[in-house]
């Protein structure tokens, strides 16, 4: 596993002024959320939250690119169920354990609890931890959905829904952009400066330096 500074941000068309605390705050807080279900990163780790009217923005320090496999009790079903009078596997066992992907032979490594009033089998799997990669682009859309809009709009021929258009998206993991797709927009490196005052298109090469790019860029 790698850890590293991890930064998202919408480039977006002017925001509500008033708004923009509130905004900054509750993006960043539903993708931290996000993150620490998935342990991907310690809850209260060390971030930084923007919001300005042309941008909503997220660092947090020490993001894993992958959460550690984590070992949990999946429960099967009652043991009266599973087995008939004769101690061997029913149907409904059989067909519960190849839904699930799990070898009939694993029978035997099976646990028995006491869950309620009935005696039910649990079986020990290691599960595989989360991959940066594979979910935060997730993490990042269910964090809009949950942002206080009460008035969504359309923008071009797309169906998706914002504040105000989206025309970029960054997610970047330390110097490595993270794959991903976000209100239709593929996630990248790039962001843009102050409409008269900036340098037009500008490149943020690390996470770290995000905040002060934007500074030295005329973002």
């Amino acid at each position: 596993m790698n850890a590293a500074t991890l930064l998202v941000e919408l480039l977006t068309e002017e925001l509500p002024p008033k708004a923009l605390a509130r905004l900054g705050e509750t993006f960043a807080d539903g993708i931290i959320k996000g993150l620490v279900d998935g342990q991907l990163v310690e809850a209260g780790t060390q971030h930084e939250w923007f919001a300005s009217p042309r941008r909503l923005a997220l660092t947090i320090a020490q993001v894993a690119d992958r959460a550690p496999d984590r070992l949990v009790a999946e429960k099967i079903m009652p043991v009266a169920v599973a087995l008939d009078a004769g101690g061997k596997p029913t149907p409904a066992l059989v067909k519960k354990l190849e839904a699930k992907g799990i070898p009939l032979d694993a029978l035997r490594s099976f646990e028995k609890r006491l869950d309620g009033k009935s005696e039910t089998f649990f079986c020990n799997m290691t599960v595989p931890g989360a991959v940066l990669d594979a979910v935060l682009a997730g993490i990042v859309s269910d964090s809009i959905k949950k942002l206080p809009i009460p008035k969504l709009m359309r923008w071009g021929d797309s169906d998706h829904q914002f504040v105000r258009p989206v025309p970029g998206l960054i997610m970047l993991h330390g110097s490595r952009m993270v794959p991903g797709e976000v209100l239709g927009l593929v996630a990248g490196n790039t962001t843009r400066g102050h409409r008269f005052m900036g340098e037009g298109v500008v490149m943020i090469a690390e996470a770290d330096r995000y905040a002060r790019t934007l500074y030295e860029k005329g973002a």
